[in-house]
């Protein structure tokens, strides 16, 4: 099928200087496939803050084509690569992990390929998604089923976002009917939070800086409140049993501030999940004794596997969960790149 295909594609390039960076569309060769590997003609892709900060090179090197929220169709396939994995025309997403070892320690551990100690990431090892084809490992291919309720562009902010959310969440140790927090619930994962909580049947607090209140609300939170209210943490008290706090919280802002006023509003043995990554010089001041007193656990969660993805995208499929997504076209990268954050997704489409 090679024959079919252009030998040039267009790919979005990083361009850096003093002032920042940009992103310049230019024609360059299509990707050329080793045994091994499947070509996907993307038909579109979600724009993730992780791409923003490697774009401005705060978090260590990177390619120069970056993205890692990609949906596309299968196009050809390697010499090498099993027919019964994958075949023409198959959907398949395509995410941060592009690939991992299958031998390590994590990937051995059940859950744990997303910490592979060898893996390959969209926009590092491998080039990402802000392009018209790429090719991956036919190993580590995701196959998306077929379902035309759920077009691609929805299924994108899913394979970053929404199974982020979904894996905090599931990582949680709440059990239904019991009260969650989502810090950060207006932002793109925070708002994905809020409706994968509610599905799972949590009563979900909402906060976040601002007058968010009718947006949360409307996404299934049972309350808003203002973080930068001097008491926030007391009123979110008093709707919890015994006023005893909330049995998890999950911080999806990237702010040592956020860290902070979680464990104000945590139970006795709740859990604060961390997913938002604040700068170098913004910390949690965390006193063992805290840890000891009142039995809480802290743990971070990554992304999710294919299995979780799946799972994640069951609630889409099913409706309950609704991605809020801004879809522009794929000339538009550099301009909507630079424009404040929404509190949806924005979805790039070739």
């Amino acid at each position: 099928m090679s024959g079919d295909l252009d030998n040039n594609h267009r790919a979005a390039f990083v361009v850096r200087s003093e002032s920042g960076f940009n992103f310049e569309i230019r024609s360059t060769d299509r990707p050329q496939l080793r045994p091994w590997e499947v070509l996907v003609k993307l038909s579109v892709t979600g724009i993730c803050g992780t791409d923003l900060s490697l774009a401005a090179g705060h978090l260590g090197p990177c390619r120069d084509v970056l993205g890692h929220e990609g949906v596309g169709r299968v196009v050809e396939i390697g010499s090498g690569v099993d027919p019964s994995i994958v075949k023409t025309n198959d959907r398949v997403g395509i995410a941060w992990v592009r690939d991992v070892c299958g031998r390590c320690s994590c990937c051995r551990e059940p859950g744990g390929e997303t910490r592979c100690l060898e893996q390959q990431n969209s926009g590092r090892k491998w080039d990402g998604t802000f392009a018209e084809y790429c090719v991956i490992p036919s190993r580590y291919i995701l196959t998306i089923p077929e379902d035309k309720s759920v077009p691609d562009e929805h299924i994108a902010p899913i394979l970053c976002g929404g199974v982020t959310a979904y894996k905090a969440l599931k990582t949680c140790k709440a059990t239904p009917g019991e009260w969650v927090a989502i810090v950060g619930a207006a932002g793109g994962v925070g708002g994905l939070a809020v409706q994968y909580a509610k599905s799972m049947g949590y009563r979900v607090a909402a906060i976040d800086v601002g007058p968010h209140e009718k947006s949360c609300l409307s996404l299934g939170a049972e309350a808003y409140l203002d973080a930068s209210a001097p008491d926030m943490a007391a009123s979110l008290r008093k709707l919890t049993p015994n006023e005893a706090g909330v049995r998890a919280v999950i911080v999806t802002a990237g702010s040592g501030r956020a860290y902070q006023s979680a464990l104000e509003i945590l139970a006795v043995f709740g859990t604060l999940v961390c997913v938002g990554i604040p700068p170098p010089d913004q910390a949690m001041s965390l006193h063992p004794l805290t840890v000891i007193d009142r039995g809480i656990t802290v743990i971070g969660t990554l992304v999710g596997t294919r299995t979780e993805t799946l799972e994640a995208l069951e609630f889409v499929r099913r409706g309950s969960v609704k991605p809020k997504v801004t879809l522009t076209s794929f000339e538009e990268l550099d301009q909507v790149a630079h424009k404040p954050a929404t509190a949806g997704k924005l979805v790039l489409k070739f």
